[in-house]
């Protein structure tokens, strides 16, 4: 019998990637998601397929998934800032009442479950680069303590199923992702710079630009998730890529990829904005014998040539309203 995952957050831009791979790979995928950030459209190329079912529900409520179940995928989360300000509440839920209720499916179904943790557990961080074993500099109380915090307790509360119950688990700390399915409006600097580049508009950075991302390309990152599920580990892996690059310079290689005439504007830096952020992947190459293999610079084409295609009603759609219940 086919082997059966449960994917949340499955019409998000992650997980509908993850879809599409565990698909690849002959499984039956059941996919859930609210929709309040994804889009059915990520996903509908799978509608015809006899492996994949989709099923709009809130994970934060009680999770019921019929027959057997091998492994469960819980990347059900507001991921950009754009979204998580808009619906704190909502956030702090699907990273608490939803894992749990992951949880508890998993320890049900005797599932092995493996969370979407991510660099922001370690805030604005005094290590770098940073490594599974630093704690993190996070501000609970501030803006984007919502996010920042639901995961952290996701990590706990995981490690709580794994010692007390044996669940089998896996807990991933993503780093900055892009690629194909993104947002243009959610808030995060690749998305926002293409988009901005195809409308014309000026390249906003925030702060002086010296804060410092490190981009990873999806298929890498669903690559390491993959891996990570199959191991037999644990504990936190960092997965992403660790070519740093700061803010203002990579404003600089989008103005060149789309041949932009427009200019970078510089405006405040947000509340506890992380000033550095690189991971440290020697976990993921010793334990997953992982790592990146799509430069920046062939991701970026890739990403861009799937951003300019898009329609006119898309590149200049506004962000969702959101009511945080």
């Amino acid at each position: 019998m086919k082997k059966r995952i449960l994917i949340t957050g499955a019409a998000g831009f992650l997980g509908s990637h993850l879809c599409d791979r565990f698909i690849k790979e002959g499984f039956h995928v059941i996919a859930m998601d609210n929709l309040i950030t994804g889009d059915l459209k990520n996903i509908e190329h799978l509608f015809p397929l006899e492996n994949f079912e989709f099923h709009h529900h809130d994970v934060s409520k009680f999770i019921h998934v019929p027959g057997k179940l091998d492994y469960i995928l819980h990347f059900a989360s507001p991921a950009s800032p754009i979204d998580y300000l808009k619906i704190p509440i909502q956030t702090l839920k699907v990273g608490s009442l939803g894992t749990h209720n992951c949880m508890g499916l998993a320890k049900d179904k005797k599932a092995r479950i493996l969370v979407a943790s991510t660099s922001e557990v370690y805030g604005d961080p005094l290590v770098h680069p940073q490594t599974e074993d630093y704690w993190g500099n996070v501000n609970p109380v501030g803006p984007r303590g919502v996010y920042d915090e639901a995961k952290r307790f996701q990590e706990a509360i995981t490690m709580a199923y794994h010692t007390f119950h044996q669940v089998e688990t896996r807990i991933i700390r993503i780093f900055n992702t892009y690629g194909p399915r993104m947002r243009l409006n959610d808030g995060r600097a690749l998305p926002a710079f293409i988009g901005q580049a195809l409308r014309g508009e000026n390249l906003t950075v925030f702060g002086d630009g010296s804060q410092t991302r490190s981009f990873c390309y999806v298929d890498d990152l669903v690559e390491g998730i993959y891996r990570l599920l199959m191991s037999d580990y644990a504990s936190p892996v960092n997965i992403g890529n660790p070519d740093e690059i700061t803010l203002k310079e990579f404003a600089e290689e989008v103005l060149k990829l789309t041949e932009s005439n427009v200019e970078i504007v510089f405006k405040p830096l947000p509340v506890d904005d992380p000033k550095q952020r690189r991971p440290d992947i020697t976990r993921a190459k010793e334990i997953l014998g992982w790592q990146p293999r799509v430069s920046r610079s062939e991701g970026l084409k890739m990403t861009y040539d799937y951003f300019k295609n898009l329609s006119n009603e898309e590149l200049y759609k506004t962000p969702k309203e959101f009511v945080s219940k």
